[in-house]
C-alpha cells in the first residue's frame, strides 16, 4: 500500500472512531427518565384539594388510586400543584393527563420551577410563551419537550384552563434526569484564588464557563490576570454583566475594553455566562444571548496565571462592596474545573474568608402586579395609633406610573396616596381641613431595580425616603401627622362594586414588590396566598415575574430600547430606519430608485441593502437624460503633481472613498456598468514601458486589499497596455502607452477603468519619476455606476398555474418584503411560504385590496390596505410588508400603512420550511397574472429574470413601463420606452434634464444675437390644414416654405428694459411676428401676415413686466384668434383682421436684430437695440432656438453673435447643467503638446513647480477678478455663468487640465441635500 493510501485509510478511520464515540456519548446522554412516579405522596403539595382522595400525592401518571388524580377545592386561577423532587434535577419534558374516568382536566396551563420551594421562575418557550396546551380527554397523555432543559429541584403546575364541563383535573410526569455540580457559597467578605501552574504561555484561545445566581445587582464575579499585566475582568453592574479587558493599572479608555451583556441578573436565578477566546475576537455569552466581539490587537494575547473568584486582586479593588454575594456553580477554565479544585484543598487554591460548597440562600417572597386589575388588600392596625403610622417596601418597575399604596385616614376625613409619576415618588395627602399636601423624592425609578421606599409619620414628622435616603427624603413642613385605619391597599384597587372602599386616581402599579413592613412589622405573604390573610386579585406570589424586553434588545441598526411592563418602543430617530423595531430603510437602494419617483440630481442617502446591515451613505445622483450616475467621491480627484522623493524610486498614492467597504462592494455588484477614469500625463516619464519588459508602474483595484493591475485606462485587464496601444494610436507605434515614448514634449494616457472586478481604484505606484527632467502628474476620478440591476428585475406570469420558487424565506424575528406589481387581473397570490403550521402570504384579494397573512403559531393575522382606485389598471403599485415581534405593517403606493399589533406574549419565531412560491402557491390555485419588479426580502432582491428563463408559462422582463412613469416628463418632453427602463425625450420641448424640467435659460446684452434659420424648402405639405396645427402635432423643425395657420409661442423673461424686443420671426415675404415690451411696460404682440399692409398690434393690459422679475409669456394663435397669458393674470383674447397665413418663414431671433432692413422703420430702431436681460424656455410651436444655441450648436442651423451667458434667470436650480454628462479623457489618448501642463487645483509637489503654479494661479485670479469686476458693471439683474462664445484663439491649447469641475459632481453651491 502507498504512502497516500495508507494516509488516506488513516483518515478513515479516525473519521469512523469519532463518529462511534459522538454515538455512544449520544445514546449515554438521553435524558429522559421519569422523574416523578416513584416519589412519595409526601413530595406533592398543592393549594388545596377536593377532598383527601383527590390530593395531590395521586397525581401520578396513568395511577388509579384515590380519585384517580388531584382536584383542588375550587377552580379558579390561583390554584397550583407542586412536586418536590428531592434534589436539583435536569429536567426535559412534561405530560399532562385529566383525572381519571371524570370530565376533569386541564386545556391549558403554565410551568414554574424553583431550587428553594420559593422565588418561582416561570418557564417560557421563545422568551415570551408561558402558556402549554393541554388535554381532550381525561385519559390521553399530552407531552411537551421543553426547548430548554431546566435544572430544578421543585416543579409547580399552574392551571389556565380546564374543561368547562368539569373541573381542574390532573395526573402528571416530569422527564429528565440526574444533575450533578460543584457549587461554592460566597457571602460578600469572602474569595477564591486561583494559582495556574505551571506558568501558561501567551493564548490565542482560552475559555471561561460558570454559572451563578446572586441577589445583588452589582459585584466582582471573576478576575483573572497574568505577568504581562493583561486581565479580565467579569462584573455585575447593576444586574447586567460587564466583561472588561485592560491592559496594565490604568483606567483610560485607551488600555481597557468594555462589553456588557444581560440584564436583571440579580433575580436569584440561575445565570450561565461563558467566555471563548478566538484570536481577534471573543464571544460573550449570557443565558441564551451571545455577543460577538472584536478586541484590539494589544488584547488578543491572554497569559493569565491567577484568577480570583468573588473579589478583585491586585491594587484594583478592596472594597468589599464590590465583591460577589452569591453562589456559583461549575467555574471551568480552559477545560479545568476551579470549584472542584477548591473542595479537593488544592494547593494551588486559597480560600479567604467564610466560603462554603453549597449554596445558601436567603428567602424573600416577591409578588408580581401583573396587570391593571391586580391589587393586594391587607388590613391595617386594630388599635389606632395617634403615634402616626410607618409602611415599607421595596419595587421594581418598568413603568413611569402606577400606584404603589394607598389608605384613608382615619377620623379625620381624606387619603393617602403613594405612586409613582414621570419615575419620581410621590406621596399625596388630603387631609379635610388642611390643604393638600404632596412630596417628591428619587428619580429615574422605572430602570427595572430594586428600589426601597419608607414612608414615616411619627410625632407630627411626615418623610417618605427612596433608596434609603440616596435616592432622595422629602420632609412635610408644618408637621403633618398620618395614620392608617383598616385596610391598605398595594398597587391598585378592587374592581367597582366591590364593598371595599379604595380610590385610585392614577395608574395601577405593574411589576414587583417585596419585603412589605407595617409598623415595622414584616407581611408574610404566604399567608395571603394562602387567603389566611388580606385579598388579592391577579397577582403572582412567591415570584417576580418581571422580564427586559429590551435585553436583548429587537431595536435594530442602532435603535434606542425603551420599555414599559408590557411592551417596548424602538427610538429609530437619526438611524435611517423606520418601523416598530427600526428595520425598514428610509431610504432608497440606489439613484436609479430616486429616479423613478420623480427627484432630481442632487445629493441622497442611498441604502444599497434596504434592510440588511449596510448604512446608509451620501452620494451624488447625477440624473441625466440618459443615464443615472453614483458619483462616489475620494481623497484625491485632482490632477496632481509627481514630487520625486529622495532616496526613493517610485512615488505611491493612497486613495480613500467616502464610502466604507461594503457599501462600495455592494454599489458595484448591484449596478449595471461602474467606470472610473485614469489619466497618467508625461514628459520623459515612462508609464508602462512595453508588454516584455519590467514593469514600471502599476495600480491596485478592486474589491478588499485589491489586486496590482497591470493595465491603463481604456484597455482590457491584463494587457499591460494603455488605450492607444488597443487602437494602434500611440504617438511610438513601437510603445503601447504615449508615455512609453519618452519624449521630451507633454503627453498623456488617459481612459476609463470599466471591469467591475477591478474596481475601484486602490492606489497607484509609479515607478519612473526620478530621472533628471522627468515631469509628471496623475489623476484617479470618482467612482461612476450607472444601471440599478435590482429596480428593473421583473417577470411576466401569463396563467394563474405559472409560478416561480426560490429557497426557504428566512425571515424568523423581522421580514420586510417590497415589490411592484400591474396586472389586469382582479385578485390573485404574489408570495407564499408555507411551515409546519406558520405561513406568510401576500396577494391581491380584490380589484382594490391587498391582503396580508401571517401566522407564527398564534393564529393567523391579517393586515389589509383598501385603495379607492382600481389596482388591476395595468399600472405599477408599490408594495411594502413587514412583520416583526411587535407588529405588521402593510403599505400600498403613498397611501398610509396599515398595521396590526402582535399579542404582547405570544410566538414570535416565523417557522418556515417549504419553497418560496412566487407568482402563485403550492396548490397552483389563485395564481397571480401580471407583472412583478424589483421583489426584495430583508433587503436582497431575488433574481427574477433568471428564474424565469428557465421556468415554462413566466417570461423574463416585463415591458411598458411609460403607462406609470411617463406623468415624470414634463413640458411636453416624450416618455421612451426601454427594456428594462425608460427616459423622457426631451427634443420638441424647450427644457431639458432627466424629465425635460430644467429650463434652458441665457442672459443677453444688447449686442447679443441669437439666429434660428428654418430649413431650406423641401416638403410643402406641413401644416396646411388649420384643424392640424398644434404644438404637438408640428415636427422638430419647421421648413421655410411652410405656411402657418396656427403657432404656439411660449417664453420667459426677466428685464428692466423698455422698450425692447422679445422675439422676432420673420419670413421670405416680409410678413413677420414680433413680441415686444413697449414704453409702458407692457407687452406687445404685432402680427404682419400680410405684406401689403401695416403690422396689427395687439396690446396686453398687464402693466410693469420690465420690473426685473421673471415673468412667464404664452400666446396661441388659431388663424384670426390669439390668446396671450401672462404669468397667472387671466387669459387675453384678440381677433385679426388682415390674415391668417404666416407665409415662408425664414428665421427666429431672440435679442439683437442684425438684418433689420425689412422692418418698418419703429421696429427696426427697437430691434437694433437689441435685448437685455434673461430669457427662458424659449419655443416656437417645436423649436427652442436657447436649447439649440446653448446645447447642440454644432448640428443646429443657429448663429450666435455677442456674449450668450448661461443663465439661472427662470431656474429653479442654482446650475441647470450640474447634472449633464461629463467629458472624460478616453479620446485623448493619442494628444501630444508642446505646453508646460496647467493643473486646476493642482496639488503641486516641488519647489520649482510650486513656484510656477502660484504664478500662474495669481495672474488667472487676477484676470477673473477684472473680468468679474466688468461683468458685474454689465449684468443687470441676472446671475450668469458663461458657456459659449468664447473664440478658439482667444483661449490657448493646453495638454491637460482638470476635469473634477464636470465629473465630480456639483460645485459647492449646486449642492443640493435630499434626506
Amino acid at each position: 500500500m502507498d504512502p497516500w493510501s495508507k494516509k488516506v485509510w488513516g483518515i478513515i478511520t479516525q473519521v469512523t472512531l469519532i463518529l462511534f464515540s459522538l454515538n455512544g456519548a449520544t445514546r449515554g446522554e438521553v435524558c429522559h427518565s421519569p422523574l416523578v412516579s416513584n416519589l412519595l405522596p409526601s413530595s406533592f403539595r398543592s393549594s388545596s384539594q377536593l377532598s383527601s382522595s383527590h390530593g395531590p400525592g395521586f397525581a401520578k401518571l396513568n395511577r388509579r388510586e384515590g380519585a384517580g388524580g388531584w382536584s383542588p377545592v375550587s377552580s379558579d386561577g390561583y390554584q397550583w400543584l407542586e412536586v418536590d423532587l428531592g434534589e436539583r434535577t435536569q429536567i426535559t419534558a412534561v405530560a399532562t393527563q385529566g383525572r381519571y374516568g371524570s370530565s376533569d382536566w386541564l386545556t391549558a396551563y403554565q410551568l414554574m420551577f424553583s431550587d428553594t420551594g420559593h422565588n418561582w421562575k416561570q418557564y417560557r418557550q421563545e422568551d415570551s410563551i408561558g402558556t402549554f396546551p393541554g388535554n381532550t380527554n381525561a385519559d390521553s397523555v399530552v407531552q411537551h419537550k421543553l426547548q430548554h432543559p431546566v435544572i430544578a429541584r421543585y416543579v409547580r403546575l399552574i392551571p389556565l384552563d380546564w374543561n368547562p364541563n368539569g373541573r381542574i383535573g390532573l395526573r402528571l410526569e416530569t422527564y429528565g434526569c440526574p444533575y450533578n455540580s460543584d457549587v461554592v457559597s460566597l457571602d460578600g467578605r469572602s474569595s477564591l484564588l486561583y494559582r495556574l501552574s505551571p506558568r501558561p504561555r501567551q493564548m490565542t484561545r482560552a475559555s471561561i464557563s460558570l454559572t451563578f445566581k446572586t441577589l445583588r445587582n452589582s459585584g466582582i464575579l471573576l478576575h483573572a490576570e497574568g505577568q504581562s499585566q493583561h486581565s479580565l475582568i467579569l462584573e455585575l453592574e447593576n444586574g447586567k454583566l460587564l466583561l472588561l479587558l485592560r491592559k496594565g493599572r490604568s483606567s483610560s479608555p485607551d488600555s481597557q475594553h468594555l462589553v456588557s451583556l444581560g440584564s436583571l441578573l440579580d433575580n436569584q436565578h440561575w445565570h450561565h455566562v461563558a467566555v471563548e477566546h478566538h484570536s481577534t475576537h471573543l464571544n460573550l455569552t449570557v443565558d441564551k444571548s451571545t455577543l460577538w466581539v472584536q478586541i484590539p490587537a494589544k488584547f488578543t494575547h491572554w497569559d493569565h496565571d491567577q484568577m480570583s473568584v468573588g473579589a478583585a486582586q491586585g491594587l484594583v479593588s478592596r472594597r468589599s462592596d464590590r465583591n460577589f454575594h452569591g453562589c456559583v456553580e461549575n467555574l471551568v477554565y480552559n477545560g479545568v474545573n476551579l470549584v472542584e479544585l477548591a473542595k479537593q484543598n488544592d494547593q494551588r487554591v486559597t480560600v479567604e474568608g467564610n466560603v462554603t460548597f453549597s449554596c445558601a440562600e436567603p428567602v424573600f417572597v416577591a409578588m408580581t402586579f401583573t396587570s391593571p386589575q391586580s391589587f393586594l388588600w391587607l388590613p391595617g392596625l386594630m388599635e389606632l395609633s395617634s403615634a402616626g403610622v410607618s409602611v415599607g417596601l421595596q419595587f421594581r418597575t418598568w413603568n413611569k406610573v402606577g400606584l404603589l399604596l394607598t389608605f384613608d385616614l382615619p377620623k379625620q376625613g381624606g387619603a393617602v396616596w403613594m405612586y409613582l409619576s414621570k419615575a419620581r415618588l410621590h406621596l399625596q395627602v388630603h387631609k379635610s381641613g388642611r390643604a393638600p399636601l404632596e412630596l417628591s423624592a428619587g428619580s429615574a425609578l422605572n430602570d427595572g431595580q430594586w428600589h426601597a421606599v419608607d414612608l414615616i409619620s411619627r410625632r407630627g414628622h411626615l418623610s417618605v425616603s427612596v433608596d434609603g435616603g440616596e435616592g432622595a427624603t422629602a420632609h412635610a413642613n408644618p408637621p403633618f401627622v398620618v395614620t392608617t385605619g383598616g385596610q391598605l391597599f398595594f398597587g391598585g384597587c378592587p374592581a367597582e362594586g366591590s364593598n371595599q372602599e379604595c380610590i385610585n386616581p392614577f395608574k395601577a402599579f405593574q411589576g414587583c414588590m417585596r419585603l412589605l413592613t407595617v409598623d415595622n412589622q414584616p407581611v408574610d405573604l404566604i399567608l395571603v396566598q394562602q387567603r389566611l390573610m388580606g385579598n388579592y386579585s391577579h397577582l403572582q406570589i412567591d415570584m417576580c415575574g418581571i422580564i427586559d424586553r429590551c435585553s436583548p434588545s429587537h431595536c435594530e441598526h442602532g435603535g434606542s430600547c425603551s420599555q414599559s411592563w408590557s411592551t417596548f418602543h424602538c427610538n429609530c430617530s437619526s438611524t435611517g430606519y423606520s418601523g416598530a423595531t427600526c428595520h425598514s430603510s428610509i431610504y432608497e437602494q440606489s439613484c436609479e430608485a430616486y429616479k423613478h419617483k420623480g427627484n432630481t440630481s442632487g445629493y441622497y442617502y442611498i441604502d444599497v441593502d434596504g434592510s440588511g446591515p449596510i448604512r446608509p451613505q451620501l452620494i451624488y445622483c447625477n440624473m441625466t437624460e440618459d443615464k443615472t450616475w453614483m458619483v462616489i467621491q475620494h481623497n484625491n480627484t485632482d490632477v496632481t503633481r509627481v514630487r520625486p522623493s529622495p532616496g526613493k524610486d517610485q512615488h505611491s498614492a493612497h486613495f480613500e472613498y467616502t464610502s466604507e467597504e461594503e457599501q462600495l462592494a455592494a454599489v458595484i455588484s448591484q449596478s449595471e456598468h461602474c467606470e472610473q477614469e485614469l489619466t497618467y500625463h508625461c514628459r520623459k516619464s515612462r508609464l508602462l514601458n512595453t508588454p516584455d519588459g519590467p514593469l514600471l508602474s502599476w495600480w491596485v483595484g478592486g474589491p478588499g486589499a485589491g489586486q496590482v493591475q497591470t493595465y491603463w485606462g481604456g484597455a482590457p485587464p491584463g494587457s499591460q497596455q494603455c488605450s492607444c496601444g488597443l487602437q494602434e494610436n500611440c504617438v511610438d507605434p513601437r510603445h503601447y502607452c504615449n508615455c512609453d515614448a519618452d519624449r521630451t514634449e507633454w503627453a498623456n494616457d488617459s481612459g476609463l477603468l470599466t471591469h467591475k472586478e477591478t474596481l475601484p481604484v486602490r492606489s497607484v505606484v509609479l515607478g519612473d519619476v526620478q530621472r533628471p527632467g522627468s515631469e509628471s502628474a496623475y489623476r484617479v476620478g470618482p467612482l461612476r455606476c450607472h444601471g440599478d440591476k435590482n429596480v428593473w428585475n421583473a417577470a411576466f406570469f401569463d396563467k394563474e398555474t405559472s409560478y416561480l420558487h426560490f429557497p426557504t424565506f428566512h425571515g424568523e424575528l423581522s421580514a420586510d418584503i417590497s415589490f411592484l406589481f400591474k396586472t389586469t387581473s382582479s385578485s390573485g397570490v404574489f408570495l407564499e411560504n408555507l411551515g409546519i403550521k406558520d405561513f406568510i402570504r401576500i396577494e391581491l384579494s380584490s380589484a382594490t385590496e391587498v391582503l396580508f397573512s401571517f401566522d407564527v403559531g398564534n393564529g393567523p393575522l391579517e393586515v389589509r390596505v383598501v385603495a379607492g382606485f382600481p389596482l388591476n389598471d395595468n399600472r405599477w403599485h408599490r408594495i411594502r410588508a413587514e412583520r416583526n415581534v411587535k407588529e405588521a405593517s402593510l403599505r400600498l403606493d403613498e397611501l398610509p400603512a396599515a398595521t396590526q399589533e402582535g399579542p404582547v406574549d405570544g410566538h414570535i419565531h416565523l417557522q418556515l420550511n417549504s419553497q418560496l412560491f412566487i407568482g402563485g402557491t403550492a396548490s397552483r390555485q389563485k395564481g397571480f397574472r401580471g407583472c412583478i419588479r424589483s421583489l426584495q426580502l430583508n433587503g436582497v432582491t431575488l433574481d427574477l429574470e433568471e428564474r424565469a428563463k428557465i421556468t415554462p408559462g413566466v417570461q423574463a422582463g416585463c415591458p411598458g413601463h411609460c403607462s406609470s412613469y411617463g406623468s415624470l416628463c414634463q413640458n411636453q418632453g416624450h416618455c421612451v420606452e426601454r427594456p428594462n427602463s425608460f427616459s423622457c425625450d426631451c427634443g420638441l420641448s424647450a427644457y431639458t434634464g432627466a424629465f425635460c424640467d430644467r429650463e434652458v435659460s441665457a442672459s443677453f446684452k444688447s449686442v447679443t444675437s441669437v439666429s434660428y434659420t428654418f430649413k431650406e424648402p423641401v416638403p410643402d405639405e406641413l401644416n396646411r390644414s388649420t384643424s392640424s396645427s398644434s404644438s404637438n402635432t408640428l415636427p422638430s423643425s419647421i421648413f421655410s416654405d411652410v405656411t402657418l395657420r396656427a403657432e404656439n409661442v411660449s417664453l420667459s423673461f426677466r428685464t428692466s428694459q423698455s422698450p425692447a424686443l422679445l422675439l422676432y420671426v420673420g419670413s421670405y415675404t416680409k410678413e413677420y411676428l414680433a413680441l415686444l415690451l413697449n414704453k409702458h411696460d407692457m407687452l406687445e404682440v404685432r402680427y404682419r401676415l400680410d405684406s401689403s399692409k401695416d403690422a396689427e398690434i395687439l396690446r396686453s393690459k398687464v402693466r410693469n413686466l420690465a420690473n426685473g422679475q421673471l415673468h412667464v409669456v404664452t400666446i396661441s394663435r388659431l388663424a384670426d384668434g390669439v390668446s396671450v397669458q401672462i404669468d397667472l393674470n387671466t387669459k387675453e383674447e384678440f381677433n385679426l383682421t388682415s390674415d391668417v397665413e404666416f407665409n415662408t418663414i425664414r428665421s427666429l431671433v431672440l435679442g439683437r436684430v442684425l438684418d433689420s432692413g425689412e422692418l418698418d422703420p419703429e421696429l427696426s430702431r427697437l430691434a437694433s437695440l437689441g435685448f437685455t436681460g434673461c430669457l427662458s424656455a424659449v419655443l416656437f410651436n417645436s423649436i427652442s432656438p436657447l436649447k439649440a444655441a446653448l446645447l447642440h450648436a454644432d448640428t443646429s442651423p443657429v448663429i450666435v453673435t455677442g456674449p450668450l451667458v448661461q443663465s439661472i434667470c427662470g431656474s429653479t436650480s442654482a446650475n441647470p447643467y450640474a447634472a449633464e454628462p461629463t467629458h472624460h479623457l478616453s479620446g485623448q489618448s493619442g494628444s501630444v503638446g508642446t505646453g508646460q501642463p496647467l493643473v486646476n487645483a493642482i496639488r503641486s509637489d516641488s519647489a520649482l513647480i510650486g513656484g510656477v503654479i502660484a504664478v500662474v494661479i495669481f495672474v488667472t485670479v487676477s484676470a477673473l477678478a477684472i473680468m468679474a469686476r466688468v461683468l458685474y458693471r454689465r449684468k443687470g439683474t441676472c446671475q450668469s455663468q458663461e458657456v459659449k462664445t468664447v473664440k478658439p484663439e482667444d483661449s490657448p491649447e493646453l495638454p491637460f487640465t482638470s476635469q473634477t469641475s464636470s465629473q465630480n459632481g456639483p460645485s459647492e453651491n449646486q449642492k443640493e441635500y435630499f434626506i
